[in-house]
């Protein structure tokens, strides 16, 4: 009896659904499923009703009419707190936290070293030739000194850094 009462009422809650569910700001494929669900409650509550159609008619209005409130008074948020991609207080703290360590472990460093690291992490992004320029030594033994003050570096930090796990 279920099954009749299901294939029977089908195309005509396709039809009603897809007429009211512009309306209320929805899918016709919300508002079937939630005629189904409260026709599922009234046959176990109350057995089927004595007016299908009639009921079904009314049921996907007040369904429209449920959603329509719905939509009303729910308001998106602007970003999906789970989505949301920004650092939080403990991620900007830990990263303050590195860089503090850096520039102090930068400043430790001897020579022209300072000044070369700072000025590769300047925020104004120096080319290799404004460094140079900057420094007073060739652009062509700037790649060497790098090296050997980034060796320094991470000598320096290699005792606040814990040790890596082996690979493979």
């Amino acid at each position: 009896m279920t099954y009749d009462l299901v294939a029977t009422l089908s195309p005509l809650l396709t039809a009603e659904a897809s007429a009211e569910a512009y309306a209320a700001g929805s899918e016709p494929g919300d508002l079937e499923q939630a005629v189904w669900l409260r026709l599922l409650e009234r046959l176990e509550r109350d057995g089927p009703p004595p007016d299908p159609e009639g009921w079904l008619r009314k049921a996907v209005r007040a369904e429209a009419r449920r959603s329509r409130r719905t939509t009303r008074r729910e308001h998106p948020y602007g970003i999906e707190p789970a989505d949301d991609t920004r650092p939080g207080p403990e991620q900007l703290a830990v990263t303050a936290a590195r860089h503090r360590a850096l520039r102090e472990a930068v400043r430790r460093l001897p020579g022209r070293c300072p000044r070369l690291i700072e000025a590769l992490l300047s925020p104004q992004d120096l080319t290799y030739r404004e460094i140079a320029g900057e420094l007073g030594i060739s652009q062509g033994s700037l790649g060497p000194e790098r090296s050997r003050c980034l060796g320094c570096l991470r000598r320096l930090l290699a005792p606040e850094v814990a040790a890596r796990e082996a690979r493979g």
